[in-house]
């Protein structure tokens, strides 16, 4: 992720906790409404006031992104984490964190949807922590060989971002669509 995207955090302790607990309530009150949750509702959950969410957030957008941002940094940190095993696994195990992100956090689809110069960036992070992992797969023999980053982000996103009467079927279609990028043996 290039440096100048990180959230930057207040220096001081106490206002770092507060930015921290409106991210953390922003994440659930996201995961639960969407990016349009109420503000008012974010700073309760966090234990703080409305002025202090708009001290750290001025605009709705910029509490979304900064949301964003931390999930896409969580998720580029997973890509590294997943590199230790073996080629199918690091993919298949990325992208199940990446599916489990996306559809605990409605702000996350929301952001890939969105063209900012953040956003852009956001995205080309996720297709630089998936690609390595992607094209080890490719080049072990165990991933199709006709995808990029670019289908396979898409491929999930798309997949994830469906509302599923049960978690149960939201696994099974996913792992379908995961279990689609395998490559096949030639007949």
């Amino acid at each position: 992720m290039p440096a100048w995207l990180g959230v930057q955090r207040p220096q001081r302790a106490d206002a770092r906790r507060n930015f921290d607990a409106l991210l953390a309530a922003a994440r659930e009150a996201f995961a639960e409404r969407g990016a349009r949750a109420s503000l008012e509702e974010v700073a309760r959950r966090a234990g703080v006031g409305i002025g202090t969410l708009y001290r750290n957030f001025p605009t709705r957008d910029a509490l979304v992104e900064a949301v964003y941002v931390t999930e896409i940094e969580r998720l580029v940190e997973a890509g590294r984490d997943a590199q230790e095993r073996g080629p199918w696994e690091s993919l298949a195990a990325w992208l199940a964190r990446f599916v489990d992100d996306l559809g605990a956090q409605r702000v996350l689809l929301d952001g890939l949807n969105r063209d900012s110069c953040d956003m852009r960036a956001c995205r080309r992070a996720i297709h630089v922590a998936g690609e390595p992992l992607l094209r080890t797969a490719q080049a072990a023999g165990v991933a199709r060989q006709d995808v990029t980053i670019d289908d396979v982000v898409r491929l999930v996103s798309g997949v994830a971002g469906v509302d599923y009467p049960d978690p149960a079927q939201r696994a099974r279609v996913v792992g379908i669509a995961i279990d689609g990028l395998r490559a096949r043996p030639s007949r």
